[in-house]
């Protein structure tokens, strides 16, 4: 008995080392045909060649886990990354979050950015903006230009990106319940400039369901804000093909003190739901779903944030080809930008924040990303310096051109912690899922407070441990000598204020009246008729209708939203 055992057992492993081979031979044709090396030394420093890849070794291992599980890079289930030959073709795009003050002073940051070899611009909005008001506003009085940029017109965003060339880089914009409205100026900029709509490329975040979980930057009721996401979602597929319309986003559901297991179950839950969305639409998902994009938090457990970004690439795979039935593999890719914890960042000894961010940016990377944003180490204490943020640089530049780790595609696959680690990820992240649809999905679970008690909870039990020594912050519960230590800090000028509301009411006066008024209407009009509103917007905003004008029609026809409390 024992023997017909073990002679089953070598059957099947030849059979499965047969399976491999033939599967690692295909994907080598398809390496040396389709993928594109960028020009580097592919060695390590003791001149040693490293290989694109590296896989199960007959001599070491059983390859059926790996042919189930793990897989191919450029293939299903996308566990070791979404392109064939990752960094070793082309390096993640290093995008830093830029915004303050001025539409002026934000394009001087842009431009010294592009100057240091960023290759994607990100921009940060301040609370007014974010949240539909004009700089003139009551509800804006001490907040214009303090966390990010003015944007009230579209003349803002012409000074915005003034002698940028939109169609020679990638827009990514920090904006939600009045994204629709943003994106909008974005466009008539771009057709001002005679640049075709199909050549931009960006994103905007636009997830609105992450705001009633987590950052509570909304404006309208979940379903009329779940139809403007829609309403984009349609809109880039006919005419903006380049653009991701919605960067799913479980970034800031991690700042609010989930964990990471919370962080991947909700983020892919919130992309489920938009798909659903655009289904009901009426939309086929292969012309959508190409186009949506994610943002992943990094934080500081090292191996854990790797095989979250591994685990949250084959569940999204595994439902976009099982259950809603694309059949492009483009749709069964997540591709993400991630950004450093924040609310890792401490505002003892500053400078440690540069070794954190390092650190989480080295998992962001090993995790497989495709841009990434390294926080600044003063950005706890006030918005970055320009010192600040050219160390945030620099540090994925190390990474990608001194460390070795852009040279092979997922070094990290196989190793029994990190496979380990993905699966059980996985696991509980499917177990959220079924939590999810029994209590009616995910507008279901926002308005009876279900994501808000989980956050808490993850959230109440790790600073539990910190106050009592069971988890250890440098500087903050242990190691606190130079802690009295300070750096120079931004200051963003109170005439900055003055000025934006001087600059809002010029374009009021000198813009046509009449033809603002009538856009306005039509806003409405195309609101009440549940018409896609993208047309209506870019009409209004090209006759320089204000973003605070605009959300105050839709708010006519929609309303406003009140969340619930939450014990």
């Amino acid at each position: 008995m024992a023997l017909l055992e073990e002679e089953s057992h070598r059957d099947a492993l030849q059979a499965a080392w047969l399976e491999y081979q033939k599967a690692r031979k295909r994907f080598e044709t398809v390496y040396r045909e389709h993928a594109k090396e960028r020009p580097a030394l592919f060695e390590n420093l003791s001149g040693n060649t490293v290989e694109p890849l590296y896989g199960p070794d007959e001599k070491r291992s059983d390859p059926t886990y790996y042919l189930a599980k793990i897989g191919f890079p450029g293939e299903y289930p996308y566990t070791r990354g979404v392109h064939e030959s990752m960094y070793r073709g082309r390096l993640w795009t290093m995008r830093m979050f830029a915004g303050f003050g001025t539409a002026e002073d934000t394009n001087r940051r842009f431009r010294y950015l592009i100057e240091q070899g960023e290759g994607g611009l990100s921009t940060a909005f301040d609370m007014p903006t974010l949240m539909g008001y004009d700089s003139d506003d009551p509800h804006s009085v001490g907040e214009v230009g303090r966390e990010g940029v003015a944007v009230d017109s579209l003349e803002d965003m012409e000074q915005l990106f003034d002698g940028i060339d939109l169609d020679q880089v990638s827009t990514s914009m920090t904006i939600n319940g009045p994204a629709a409205i943003v994106w909008a100026m974005y466009l008539a900029l771009a057709e001002k400039r005679g640049i075709a709509w199909e050549k931009l490329r960006g994103t905007t975040q636009n997830d609105i369901l992450k705001e009633y979980i987590a950052q509570k930057e909304w404006i309208f009721p979940p379903e009329p804000s779940m139809k403007l996401v829609t309403d984009t979602i349609e809109f880039a597929s006919q005419h903006v093909p380049q653009w991701n319309p919605v960067s799913i986003s479980g970034y800031h559901i991690r700042e609010a003190g989930s964990t990471a297991v919370q962080e991947l179950a909700f983020t892919l839950a919130d992309g489920f739901a938009y798909v659903e969305a655009a289904l009901r639409r009426g939309l086929d998902v292969d012309a959508f779903a190409p186009r949506l994009s994610f943002f992943f938090n990094s934080h500081l457990d090292f191996f854990e944030e790797i095989a979250k970004l591994r685990a949250a690439r084959r569940i999204w795979a595994t439902r976009m080809r099982d259950r809603y039935g694309a059949k492009d593999p483009r749709s069964w890719k997540l591709r993400t930008h991630v950004q450093t914890a924040g609310c890792s960042l401490t505002a003892q000894q500053p400078e440690v924040n540069i070794i954190r961010t390092t650190t989480e940016a080295l998992a962001a990377v090993l995790g497989g990303c495709q841009s990434l944003h390294t926080n600044s180490m003063d950005e706890v204490l006030s918005l970055p310096t320009e010192k600040a943020v050219r160390i945030a640089l620099r540090t994925q530049q190390v990474l990608a051109y001194e460390t070795g780790v852009t040279h092979t595609v997922d070094p990290l696959a196989g190793s029994y912690y990190v496979e380990a680690l993905t699966d059980r990820m996985e696991e509980q992240a499917k177990a959220y899922f079924d939590k999810i649809e029994e209590q009616g999905g995910v507008l279901a679970c926002i308005e009876n407070g279900f994501f808000q008690r989980e956050i808490a909870d993850a959230a109440y039990r790790y600073q539990r441990e910190i106050e009592q020594g069971e988890r250890i912050i440098v500087g903050v519960n242990a190691f606190t000598e130079g802690n009295e230590e300070s750096i120079e800090r931004l200051k963003i000028d109170p005439s900055v204020e003055r000025r934006q509301i001087e600059r809002v009411k010029a374009v009021r006066q000198k813009r046509d009246g009449w033809a603002v008024q009538k856009a306005l209407e039509e806003v409405q009009r195309a609101a009440r008729a549940s018409e896609n509103l993208m047309p209506a917007l870019i009409a209004a905003v090209r006759v320089y209708a204000t973003e605070g004008e605009i959300v105050e029609a839709l708010k006519q026809v929609y309303g406003t939203y009140q969340e619930r409390a939450v014990i």
